[in-house]
């Protein structure tokens, strides 16, 4: 077995990032990913990208500052499926927190789906605590490239940053 060490690096996600990340979710997914790169323009959400060496984004996720007052909002995590499991989502997460604490707030809070038990493993394993949960539900692009709701029930979780 060969072991390969990527050298990872964080910085805001831009808009020409985007034709790179389709691996996050549909078209309809990344029209909404702009939209809230414009709001990271106006300082009420960071919006982070996680690269190798390449600059190209492999893990990207934002920070929500307007959902509740004093609290970061983790959202929109997502790291490339061939790349699962190797630490990625750990490191997005702490940067995501770093941009938190340097705003001065100590609490992170995210949604995380109860179908999705890895990612709710990963927050867990993190520090995030569950505190209730929730119904959600979004427009999502179907393979026909139409619109549809999909929804889902979320254990909320928050962390209380040090």
């Amino acid at each position: 077995m060969i072991n390969v060490v990527l050298k990872l690096s964080v910085r805001d996600l831009a808009h020409a990032d985007l034709a790179s990340c389709g691996w996050a979710g549909s078209d309809h997914h990344l029209a909404n990913v702009a939209a809230q790169l414009e709001r990271a323009g106006n300082g009420e959400v960071d919006y982070l990208a996680v690269c190798p060496a390449t600059n190209i984004p492999v893990a990207k996720g934002g920070v929500d500052y307007q959902v509740k007052e004093g609290v970061g909002t983790l959202w929109q995590l997502a790291v490339h499926p061939a790349l699962q499991s190797c630490g990625i989502g750990t490191f997005l997460v702490e940067a995501a927190e770093l941009r938190i604490r340097n705003r001065g707030l100590r609490q992170a809070e995210l949604a995380v789906e109860e179908s999705n038990p890895r990612a709710h493993a990963l927050y867990e394993r993190l520090g995030y605590v569950a505190y209730d949960r929730r119904p959600d539900a979004w427009n999502e692009q179907a393979p026909d490239g139409s619109l549809r709701r999909y929804e889902t029930m979320c254990t909320l979780m928050r962390k209380e940053l040090v």
